[in-house]
C-alpha cells in the first residue's frame, strides 16, 4: 500500500523523519566535518576511508546504509550545495535519514522519505514481506511451520498480509496460530489484526507498532514476556481471556478505544506505566504479580470489578477521568493509589484489602464509596481531598485508618469500624457526623468550622444497599470484643462546634482545646476516675472519693515523689504531656465545668469543679494564702462538694462543744434569787438580784451527769441553729457558745450545700 509516493510504513517513517528533521541538517554535519549528505556516495566512501580501514573510521552520526540494508536502494536528490576554494557559499537544510537498527527493504524512497521502506528484509530476499514478490511470498509463507520465530519489525501489515502468515504458523492440532519469538517492533497494522486465540511460545514484541484498526488478542496465549511498550492503539484492543504467562509490558502505550482485558490473567508483573487507556476494562482479571498502573491516564472509565491482585497494586499517580470501578476487587498485596486523581466517581464497594492501603494524597472530586470495604492491614488517606464525598464507609480496618491532613470539601459522613482512627490535622469544610465503632481516636489539630458530631455505635453497621437488614462483617477485627470508642486526645481543637456521644474520654488529652466550655456531650461519655482502693503513705491511710478526672492529671500525679499506685502513666511518645501541671489542668476543668453547667448537669458539673480547685490548690505559683484557705476549704467540706466530710466536722463540732459545756461551761448549781426589801412609810419596795454563775469544783467525772448533758446539748443545738439558749453559762462556757454559733452553722450549710450539688436538677 502506497500513499503520496510512500510505503504502508509510512505512519511510523513519518514520525521518525520528523523527528530526525528537527535535531539534523546538512549544516550541522558539515560543521562537525563530515560530508554532504545530498551526495550520493559520500556515505560509502568518505574522505577518512582512503588509505584507512573501516574500523578507524571515525563514527557516523547515523548508521550507515550499508551495514543496515541491502546496498544501492538509498537514492540522493540532487546537490543543494556549492563550494569555493572549500568555503561554504549556500547552506541548506535536508532531511536525515531515518535508518533502522536492522535490515530493511528500503523500497519507495524519495526525496522526502530518505529510508523508504523500514520493513525487515526477508531473508534471503532485500525486500520485506509485503514488497515480496508474489511467488517469493508464496514460497516463505508456504516455508513456516507452527511455532517458528519470526521478524517482521517495520512492516505494514494489511488485514488480509496478516492473516495469511498468522494461517502459515496454524497449528494443525488447534487450528490456532503458534509462533515462536514473534517480532513486530514498529510494525505497522492497518484495518483489524486479529491475533484471537494466538499461542506465542516464545518472546512477543509489538514495541512502538502502530494499530490502526481494531486488534483482536481474545484467549491469546503469551508464554514469555508479551512487550507491547510504546504501542498505539487506534481502535478496539481486545484481550479478553488472554493468558499472560511472561511479563506483560504495555509502558507509555496509548489506548485511544476501548482496551478489553475482561478475564485477563497476568502471571507475572503487568507494566502499564504511563499507559494512556480511554476505556479500560479489566473486569475479573487476575494479576498474579506486580500491576504498575503508575501515572497511567484513564480518559473514560476504568473497570476494575471483581479484579484480583495478588502482588503489589501500583496506580501512584494514575488520573482516573471517568468513573472508576473498583467494586469486589480482591487486593492480596499492598495496593498504592498515592497521588492519584479521581475525577469521576470512585467506587471501592465491598473492595478487600490484604495489605497496606494506600491513598495518600489523592483528589476525590466525585462520590468516594468505601461502602462495606475490609482492609486487615492499615489504610492510608492522609492529605486525602474528598471534595464531596457524600459518605465514607461503611469500612472495616483490622488496624489503623489515617486521615491526618485530609480535607473533606463538603458534608460527610463517616462510618468507620477500626482499631485506631487517626485525624491530626484533618480539615472538615462543611458539617460532618462520624460514626465509628471499636476506634481508637486521635483528633489532634483537627479543623472544622462547622457542626461536627462523634458517636459510637452500638449495633453493627447495614449495608445501604443489597440485602435488606444485612450487617458489615467485621472479619479484621475478629477477637475485638469491646465495640466502645475511645478518642485521646483533643489537644488544639476548637470544640465551639464539637458533639461526642457516648465517648470513652478516660485517656483523652484536653490541653489546649479552645472553646472547650462550649463542648457538647450527650449520652454516656466516662472520663478517668481517682483510684479506687485504700493506699497506705508514711504509715497513714489515704483515700480519694470517687470523682471523674483529667487523663492530665493522672498523668501529673503519677510523677509526684509521693504518688500512690492506681495513678495512670503516659503513653510512651507523649513528651508534652511532661509539661502539663496544675496551672494547665485548672483552666479545662473550668471549662468543663462550664459546658456540663450549660446543659444543665449540675451534679456531673460539680466533678469537673472539684478537679479546678485541686489543681489550684496544688499549684505553686498561687499565693501561700490562697493556698491555705482552699487547704482549709478542702479540708473541712472538699470545697463544700463533699457532704459527709463537712457533716463530720459538724458532729465533731457539736461533740467538742457538748464536752466542753457539761466540764466547764455551766455553772456548779443553778442560781437561786435573792429578795432584800425595804419599809418606809406605807410602800415596801423588794429587789431581787441573780448572783454571778460559779465554776464548778467537783470532780471532772461528777460533772458528766444527765442534768448537765441536757442542759449542755440544749446549747448545742440551738448554736448549730444559730439561736441563744438562754442558759446561764460561765465564763468559759459564753466564748465555747460564741465558737459555735459561729462554726456549725458554717458546717452545716456545707453539708446541705454538698448534697444539694448531688440532686440539683
Amino acid at each position: 500500500m502506497r500513499r503520496s509516493g510512500r510505503t504502508a510504513g509510512g505512519i511510523a517513517c513519518t514520525i521518525a523523519q520528523g523527528i530526525n528533521n528537527l535535531l539534523t541538517s546538512d549544516a550541522w554535519v558539515l560543521a562537525m566535518g563530515y560530508p554532504a549528505m545530498d551526495d550520493p556516495r559520500s556515505w560509502f566512501e568518505t574522505p577518512w576511508e582512503k588509505g584507512r580501514t573501516r574500523k578507524s573510521r571515525p563514527p557516523s552520526p547515523f548508521p550507515s546504509p550499508r551495514d543496515s540494508g541491502p546496498a544501492g536502494v538509498l537514492r540522493r536528490p540532487p546537490r543543494n550545495r556549492e563550494r569555493a576554494g572549500g568555503v561554504l557559499t549556500r547552506m541548506a537544510s535536508t532531511p536525515a535519514p531515518v535508518v533502522p537498527d536492522w535490515p530493511y527493504c528500503g523500497d519507495g524512497v524519495t526525496s522526502g522519505d530518505r529510508a523508504g521502506c523500514i520493513g525487515r528484509s526477508v531473508d534471503p530476499h532485500p525486500s520485506c514481506l509485503v514488497h515480496l514478490s508474489g511467488p517469493d511470498r508464496d514460497a516463505h509463507l508456504a516455508s513456516l511451520n507452527a511455532g517458528d520465530g519470526i521478524d517482521h519489525r517495520g512492516t505494514s501489515f494489511t488485514g488480509q498480509l496478516l492473516d495469511q502468515l498468522l494461517n502459515a504458523l496454524s497449528d494443525p492440532t488447534t487450528s490456532h496460530p503458534r509462533l515462536g519469538d514473534a517480532r513486530f517492533e514498529s510494525a505497522t497494522f492497518t484495518g483489524n489484526a486479529n491475533f484471537e486465540s494466538a499461542d506465542f511460545t516464545g518472546d512477543a514484541r509489538f514495541h512502538l507498532a502502530i494499530f490502526t484498526g481494531n486488534a483482536w488478542f481474545e484467549s491469546a496465549a503469551f508464554t514469555r514476556e508479551a512487550q507491547f511498550d510504546s504501542v498505539t492503539f487506534t481502535g478496539t484492543a481486545g484481550f479478553e481471556s488472554v493468558a499472560f504467562n511472561g511479563a506483560a509490558r504495555f509502558h507509555s502505550a496509548t489506548f485511544a478505544g476501548a482496551a478489553w482485558f475482561l478475564l485477563a490473567t497476568f502471571a507475572d508483573v503487568a507494566v502499564f506505566i504511563s499507559a494512556t487507556i480511554a476505556d479500560a476494562g479489566f473486569r475479573a482479571a487476575t494479576f498474579a504479580g506486580t500491576a504498575d498502573f503508575g501515572s497511567a491516564a484513564f480518559t473514560r472509565d476504568a473497570r476494575f470489578a471483581s479484579a484480583t491482585f495478588t502482588g503489589t497494586a501500583q496506580f501512584r499517580s494514575a488520573t482516573f477521568a471517568g468513573a472508576a470501578n473498583f467494586g469486589a476487587a480482591t487486593f492480596d498485596g499492598a495496593a498504592r493509589f498515592r497521588l492519584a486523581a479521581f475525577a469521576g466517581a470512585a467506587d471501592f464497594e465491598s473492595a478487600t484489602f490484604a495489605g497496606t492501603a494506600d491513598f495518600g494524597s489523592a483528589t476525590f472530586t466525585g462520590i468516594a464509596d468505601f461502602e462495606s470495604a475490609s482492609f486487615t492491614e492499615d489504610v492510608d488517606f492522609g492529605e486525602v481531598v474528598f471534595e464531596r464525598a457524600g459518605e465514607l464507609g461503611p469500612l472495616v480496618c483490622g488496624n489503623t485508618v489515617f486521615l491526618s491532613g485530609a480535607r473533606f470539601g463538603g458534608p460527610v459522613t463517616l462510618s468507620i469500624a477500626a482499631r485506631h482512627l487517626e485525624c491530626y490535622r484533618t480539615r472538615w469544610e462543611s458539617t460532618a457526623t462520624l460514626r465509628l465503632r471499636h476506634a481508637e481516636v486521635d483528633f489532634a489539630h483537627a479543623v472544622f468550622e462547622y457542626p461536627l458530631s462523634i458517636a459510637a455505635e452500638q449495633a453493627h453497621f447495614r449495608h445501604s444497599r443489597g440485602t435488606r437488614g444485612s450487617v458489615v462483617a467485621e472479619d479484621p477485627l475478629a477477637g475485638t470484643t469491646d465495640s466502645g470508642v475511645r478518642i485521646v486526645s483533643l489537644r488544639g481543637v476548637d470544640a465551639a462546634h464539637l458533639v461526642l456521644a457516648d465517648i470513652d474520654l478516660t485517656q483523652c488529652q484536653f490541653t489546649g482545646t479552645v472553646h472547650l466550655d462550649q463542648i457538647r456531650l450527650e449520652g454516656n461519655c466516662t472520663f478517668a476516675i481517682v483510684p479506687a482502693r485504700r493506699q497506705w503513705r508514711r504509715l497513714r491511710p489515704q483515700r480519694f472519693t470517687q470523682r471523674r478526672t483529667l487523663a492530665e492529671e493522672h498523668h501529673w500525679r503519677s510523677r509526684q515523689p509521693t504518688a500512690i499506685p492506681g495513678w495512670q502513666r503516659a503513653a510512651a511518645g507523649t513528651a508534652h504531656a511532661e509539661h502539663v501541671g496544675p496551672a494547665q489542668l485548672a483552666p479545662v476543668y473550668r471549662s468543663l465545668r462550664k459546658a456540663f453547667e450549660d446543659s444543665k448537669n449540675e451534679p456531673d458539673a460539680a466533678d469537673f469543679y472539684y478537679g479546678e480547685m485541686e489543681m489550684r490548690r496544688h499549684d505553686h505559683d498561687r499565693p501561700r494564702a490562697e493556698r491555705a484557705l482552699l487547704a482549709a476549704y478542702w479540708a473541712l467540706s472538699g470545697y463544700g462538694l463533699r457532704a459527709t466530710r463537712a457533716m463530720v466536722w459538724l458532729l465533731l463540732a457539736m461533740t467538742g462543744t457538748l464536752l466542753v459545756m457539761m466540764l466547764w461551761g455551766l455553772p456548779a448549781d443553778n442560781w437561786k434569787p435573792e429578795t432584800v426589801g425595804s419599809l418606809s412609810g406605807r410602800q415596801v419596795r423588794l429587789a431581787t438580784g441573780k448572783p454571778d454563775p460559779v465554776n464548778p469544783t467537783n470532780a471532772l467525772h461528777e460533772r458528766l451527769s444527765t442534768k448537765r448533758f441536757e442542759g449542755s446539748l440544749r446549747v448545742v443545738v440551738n448554736s448549730v441553729i444559730f439561736r441563744s439558749s438562754g442558759q446561764d453559762l460561765t465564763t468559759a462556757g459564753t466564748y465555747t457558745e460564741m465558737a459555735s454559733r459561729l462554726t456549725e452553722p458554717v458546717l452545716l450549710g456545707l453539708a446541705v450545700l454538698a448534697i444539694r450539688g448531688r440532686i440539683k436538677r
